[in-house]
């Protein structure tokens, strides 16, 4: 994801110190958002001389919970991601600054929380008020908290922070800190600590009222030790983490669901009983899948609303259809393997693919999870038309993958696994170009290592995150690149497939000044084509995830 941080602070009464602060963040190269919280006179017109900042005044003074809140939300207003909180009073070590920024650009989905070691200048009694805060927290959290809890200097992942704080209005006061820790923990953002000093200056000033706030305190750890009650049952069931239900996993982390021996129940069955008596045999399994698949079903919902009604509405019988158009699908992928392709096949750019395989010419082809990918491979092999191979990240399809091997031997003899695209995979695969290899990899999944580029272009009404991998594989290798798509089409004397093999570039050319802008083109170009594909057959797409938000984030 884009990393674009700021800084937020609070400020009530603290004239002397915060001019001095908001200088150091901004040599810090930070924009300063500064949050009046009804200050008096003489603070006011200190803010009022400071350049550069963005200044937000409340009313009158309603605590630092509800000041940190509002500059939060200016914060992501501006375009922010991210928003470093720092008190005006002058106690946080600012030349650690770019150490909290360094870990939030690493980890750009995570809370990145203070853990101070203090002087001699801390009250015995905030120390000791503290450690009873911290020992709280691990019980609210069920120990996933690091750093303090307490301490106001922090950096907030902004999307995140702002969806907990719509959904429940936060602690005020000094209990705003533990709250909102303890809330983005148990929605499942991760937390990073950065060891800092933290000295209480003996002419800094303080609001921090023994009685009222440590009763404040009191009351916000029973709200949070009682939500965490009716959390449990729900913790247990995600196998004891605090995983987001609210936002998707990356496709890559996803598990893969169905267990060995039931694909291999369903293979055996279509063997030995045939076609319709393993789609019978696959429907407890899509019945299961269709009822405990939250995610897989507002994937579908969301990828069939944005179709549009005249294709196929978002209802929940078309969720259930392109469930059960996955499963077929999965059936023609152990046909195809086994040789039993007893559908009609109709191969449009025939003649492009005999002229590659009778010139011994390498190409690449860029495919989907639109229809069967592995109809072209399995026909080149078992007819041994041409040599194919599949450029595969299947770390999270083993299952799947052992079971097609199952109906053929061949099946593993042309697969090509990586996990991103460096150099030394760019030299292993021209080499196999060379050799007159045709490559096939998918064009619609963004790269599995976190790391992987990304280019955005419109898909289906909506920007949308596609690899910049294949486009960049194509320069490398200097081939012909083209696109490969095969739908599987019901007519009224049977079913047949469609083979689509589409010119796409004669040689990718990236130029080095305008390289971004090329890629973006060439990506827009694909997802135009995708597009008009989905159309042609909605249930046939089989991204059951949220392809529009992955949580990996732009590069």
């Amino acid at each position: 994801m884009s990393f674009s941080p700021c800084a937020v602070v609070p400020c009530y009464n603290h004239g002397g110190a915060v001019g001095g602060v908001v200088a150091r963040l901004r040599a810090h190269g930070l924009p300063v958002i500064v949050v009046d919280d009804g200050s008096d006179a003489d603070t006011a017109r200190v803010l009022d001389s400071l350049a550069g900042i963005h200044l937000f005044r409340l009313r009158r003074n309603a605590g630092k919970g509800d000041a940190v809140a509002r500059g939060l939300r200016e914060a992501a207003d501006l375009g922010f991601t991210h928003a470093l909180q720092v008190d005006a009073d002058g106690q946080h070590d600012l030349d650690d600054v770019p150490r909290f920024l360094e870990r939030g650009r690493a980890a750009p989905h995570a809370l990145v929380c203070a853990e101070p070691f203090y002087d001699a200048s801390i009250p015995r009694s905030r120390l000791h008020g503290k450690k009873i805060t911290h020992f709280w927290v691990a019980i609210e959290t069920l120990g996933a908290a690091r750093g303090d809890s307490m301490c106001g200097y922090r950096l907030y992942p902004l999307a995140s922070t702002i969806r907990v704080l719509k959904r429940r209005r936060p602690a005020r006061g000094m209990g705003f800190d533990i709250d909102v820790v303890v809330r983005l923990i148990w929605a499942g953002v991760p937390v990073e600590a950065v060891r800092t000093h933290v000295t209480y200056p003996a002419d800094g000033v303080s609001h921090f009222r023994v009685l009222r706030d440590n009763v404040r305190i009191t009351l916000t750890h029973t709200r949070l030790f009682i939500g965490l009650l009716a959390r449990l049952p729900r913790w247990l069931l995600r196998g004891c983490t605090w995983q987001k239900w609210w936002q998707p996993e990356h496709w890559s982390r996803l598990n893969e669901r169905g267990s060995m021996w039931g694909l291999r129940f369903v293979a055996a069955t279509a063997r030995l009983l045939g076609r319709q008596a393993a789609l019978v045999a696959l429907l407890p399994a899509v019945a299961w899948f269709f009822l405990t698949g939250r995610e897989a079903r507002r994937a579908s919902r969301t990828y069939l609303s944005r179709l549009g009604a005249q294709s196929a509405p978002p209802t929940t019988w078309n969720v259930w259809r392109h469930m059960l158009t996955f499963a077929d699908a999965s059936l023609d992928k152990f046909e195809a393997w086994r040789g039993e392709v007893t559908s009609a096949v109709e191969f449009k750019g025939v003649e492009e693919f005999s002229r590659l395989t009778r010139e011994k010419r390498g190409a690449l082809f860029i495919g989907s999870h639109l229809g069967n990918l592995e109809m072209i491979r399995a026909l080149a092999a078992t007819k041994q038309l041409a040599k194919v191979t599949a450029v595969v990240y299947t770390d999270h399809a083993r299952r799947f993958a052992a079971t097609l091997a199952g109906a053929n031997s061949r099946f593993a003899d042309n697969l090509f696994e990586v996990r991103d695209f460096g150099p030394q995979t760019a030299i292993l695969l021209k080499e196999r170009v060379e050799r007159g290899e045709i490559l096939v990899i998918v064009g619609d999944r963004t790269p599995a290592a976190d790391n992987g580029r990304r280019a955005h272009a419109p898909f289906l009404g909506h920007d949308a995150p596609f690899p910049q991998g294949p486009v960049v594989l194509g320069y490398l290798l200097g081939c012909p690149v083209y696109l490969f798509f095969c739908l599987k089409q019901e007519m009224r004397d049977g079913s047949r497939y469609r083979i689509s093999l589409e010119p796409f570039a004669e040689r990718i050319q990236l130029p080095h000044r305008d390289r971004k802008a090329a890629i973006d083109a060439y990506v827009a170009q694909y997802a135009r084509r995708l597009e008009s594909y989905c159309r042609e057959a909605p249930l046939q797409w089989f991204n059951f995830f949220d392809f529009w938000h992955e949580p990996v984030g732009r590069s």
